[in-house]
């Protein structure tokens, strides 16, 4: 089930909060939209929010600013960077600053949507991490079973025919690296690999096509469900796959899953 949640919308173009009004209301958030970092500064001194979408070239205050402010004055709330520009050093520094998720305009609905469920799943994770859990209450009924323990219903498990077609349907696997669909999980070695949507989405589809090598241009248009000039998807592809082989490189010490064929596109090794 999709999280719902208070979204604030930072963007100095009159028709892209529209459009990110639009969106995100439609899946029953509640939305508050505003034109500069200022004006979003004094919405979250008053109210809490759980998500903001941020452009990052704006009037007055930079969002690259907005972002280090609000990662001070509300670390809990998740942040979604968004910008026309694409560059793999502001995505970097964006990520850096404690950004959840970095996207390019014109970004798909499918895509914005994604994130942002990705960055609330992610707060309310990290809000159940930080609250204090009650213990299990050992106490035993009458007849000394543990309380509960007369209504626990047994489980029933699917037959082995069951489990291999399901997994079949959702997983690709190459080698030591597994990617779940229906978890929406990927692993190395066993190691879990924490990836945006965007990422595992790219991911899963180099797998999907490997060993074919495909370039940034399908890419875009595949994951990211838009086109654009072959400068604009090599830095968008760039930012995305260097974010995928660093937390790789993070989980497992592993650098090569991912082999850049220069002048063509990526391919799994």
């Amino acid at each position: 089930m999709n999280e719902i949640g208070k979204i604030l919308v930072v963007d100095d173009d009159p028709g892209v909060r529209f459009f990110l009004e639009e969106i995100i209301s439609r899946d029953g958030h509640q939305v508050r939209a505003v034109a500069s970092g200022e004006e979003a500064l004094e919405c979250v001194g008053a109210e809490t929010f759980d998500l903001a979408l941020v452009d990052l070239v704006m009037r007055g205050m930079d969002g690259m600013t907005l972002v280090k402010v609000l990662r001070t004055r509300c670390p809990d709330t998740s942040v979604v960077v968004l910008t026309a520009h694409a560059s793999v050093e502001t995505a970097v520094t964006a990520l850096r600053q404690g950004a959840h998720d970095y996207l390019f305009k014109p970004c798909s609905s499918s895509e914005l949507r994604a994130s942002i469920q990705s960055g609330l799943s992610k707060r309310q994770q990290k809000l159940s991490n930080s609250a204090q859990v009650e213990p299990v209450s050992r106490e035993s009924s009458d007849d000394g079973a543990p309380l509960g323990s007369a209504f626990s219903a047994p489980i029933a498990e699917p037959s082995d025919t069951e489990d291999h077609e399901t997994e079949m349907d959702h997983v690709l696997n190459h080698g030591g690296l597994v990617v779940d669909s229906m978890r929406h999980e990927a692993r190395l070695d066993g190691q879990v690999i924490e990836l945006s949507p965007t990422e595992f989405g790219l991911l899963r589809y180099l797998m999907d096509e490997s060993p074919r090598v495909v370039s940034p241009l399908e890419l875009v248009r595949e994951i990211q469900g838009y086109d654009c000039e072959p400068w604009g998807a090599r830095d968008t592809m760039r930012y995305h796959i260097y974010r995928i082989r660093r937390k790789i490189e993070q989980a497992t010490g592993q650098t090569e899953i991912i082999r850049t064929v220069r002048g063509v596109g990526y391919t799994i090794s």
